[in-house]
């Protein structure tokens, strides 16, 4: 850990802030994952910063952008990749678009869509950069609707993966009956993950923070170390 506390806010996709603090090297960036109902489909839009469309497209295949359109004050991308699926056997034809502001950036997938089919999805949010994030609402009347809250994921150095987001009725009633452990920065619980690595979840009254330690913070040393950690919503 560091000698001086730091403090960073990180802005999730349905317009929620979230302040993380303690003496820990925060200086990572955040993303933030958001699943949105488009006439009753679902998609995924994932918010980072701007060089994350790029590192998305390289992972995926997608070698250039075939599109660049002037949308919502930045800039559209849309570039296509066919990729084979082992499990299915077959080749998708997978779409990837990206909106690239001044400092972040929000991408979303689709499989067979055409660019005026990205652009129907798309033209039911509205699109707002902001210091630290982006921010998506629902067009009034579009056929948009938030599936469930965003979460802002985070890695932090010693410490873990985190995944944060408000505290929901869902959350609630997932704790178990017996109490945590009382710390500084919330109640600590330790759970598992579905591949039965340990995972731990810090709960105050606005938050639900998931951390999944990596290899650079063993396990045992998580509880100990969440004590000097404070996440909280802003406003």
């Amino acid at each position: 850990m560091s000698a001086a506390e730091a403090r960073v806010t990180h802005r999730s996709l349905d317009g929620r802030q979230f302040a993380l603090s303690g003496r820990f090297d925060l200086g990572q960036p955040g993303t933030s994952v958001l699943a949105v109902a488009v006439r009753r489909r679902l998609h995924e839009l994932t918010a980072g910063p701007a060089g994350l469309g790029q590192e998305v497209a390289a992972g995926v295949g997608v070698g250039r952008f075939d599109e660049e359109l002037s949308y919502q004050g930045g800039t559209l991308l849309v570039g296509r990749a066919r990729p084979y699926d082992g499990q299915t056997r077959l080749v998708e034809d997978l779409v990837l678009a990206v909106w690239r502001g001044r400092q972040h950036s929000l991408l979303t997938q689709f499989y067979g869509a055409s660019t005026a089919g990205v652009l129907a999805v798309l033209r039911t949010l509205r699109i707002s950069e902001h210091r630290d994030g982006i921010s998506v609402r629902p067009e009034p009347g579009a056929g948009s609707d938030f599936a469930a809250p965003a979460t802002v994921v985070k890695q932090v150095p010693g410490l873990g993966l985190l995944e944060v987001s408000p505290l929901t009725d869902q959350h609630a009633r997932t704790l178990p009956a017996r109490s945590g452990l009382s710390t500084s920065g919330g109640e600590l619980f330790q759970d598992q993950l579905s591949d039965g690595r340990p995972c731990f979840v810090l709960a105050t009254p606005d938050t639900w923070t998931t951390v999944v330690p990596l290899a650079d913070s063993p396990p045992d040393r998580i509880p100990g170390l969440l004590g000097g950690l404070s996440v909280g919503a802003v406003g």
